[in-house]
């Protein structure tokens, strides 16, 4: 009969005897995964680059040899700037964090200005007291060419205690956009979506676990529609949160 019929467990948790004998800790929120924890963004690039090239090409040193200050990056074929996606993705990504209980530090606040220097932006990551950081690139390959590539950092002296934790990061950045994106491994660059890279300030000078991630090919036509979506924009910052979750757990 209807009336011998237990009560669902759904109904159960939803009856006002059962919110009333909930424990209070029970109730309470939960706490939030990142509390304490301080996660360095690096969005790769100026929009305002291109309007002083006396500043952007002046040499730095990397740590291994000179390189130019910075670059303007590259484009799609219909002029949405890697600058401009770069920056859209790390502003996702640090709400994210932010959500989870993380203080979050940025080597730049918007996409209207010039530099900082490469040299610069990976000195601000070293001093923010980063547990963890990724500089975020979309790539200018051939048109046939898609998907994405992590750049690992090669020891070079002032990176060398974090290599092996650089390069953990990087297998979880790598697992979190095969599982969380559709955007495949570069056929065109790297090895399996990994490239080892020597020459670059944001690796060689890093003193914080850190990878930089070629999201995609903005001059392959898929790929430029994907990475100028702002859902997949939001999907790549998940993907990082996720890789970053990770990292942090196994640390």
């Amino acid at each position: 009969m209807a009336g011998d019929t237990a009560a669902s467990p759904a109904a159960v948790l939803a009856s006002p005897a059962h919110s009333r004998a909930t424990p209070r800790a029970s109730r309470q929120p939960s706490a939030v995964p990142l509390a304490g924890v301080t996660v360095g963004i690096d969005p790769g690039h100026n929009g305002l680059n291109g309007t002083d090239p006396g500043y952007i090409n002046h040499m730095i040193w990397n740590g291994r040899e000179s390189e130019t200050c910075d670059t303007t990056g590259t484009q799609t074929a219909s002029g949405y700037t890697e600058a401009r996606f770069n920056f859209n993705v790390a502003r996702y990504l640090r709400a994210a964090l932010l959500a989870d209980g993380a203080r979050v530090v940025m080597t730049r606040q918007n996409n209207h200005g010039v530099g900082p220097c490469v040299d610069r932006r990976a000195q601000i990551l070293n001093d923010s007291g980063a547990r963890v950081a990724i500089d975020i690139h979309a790539d200018g390959g051939p048109a046939w060419g898609r998907g994405f590539t992590v750049l690992e950092p090669v020891a070079d002296g002032p990176n060398d205690h974090v290599i092996q934790a650089s390069e953990r990061f990087g297998r979880d950045v790598r697992g979190a956009l095969l599982a969380r994106t559709n955007m495949p491994v570069s056929s065109y660059y790297g090895s399996n979506g990994v490239e080892f890279r020597d020459d670059l300030a944001g690796l060689n000078l890093t003193t914080v676990p850190k990878v930089l991630i070629e999201t995609g090919n903005m001059r392959n036509a898929t790929d430029a529609a994907l990475l100028t979506s702002p859902s997949f924009q939001r999907q790549l910052a998940r993907a990082f949160l996720a890789a970053i979750l990770t990292f942090l757990h196994k640390q």
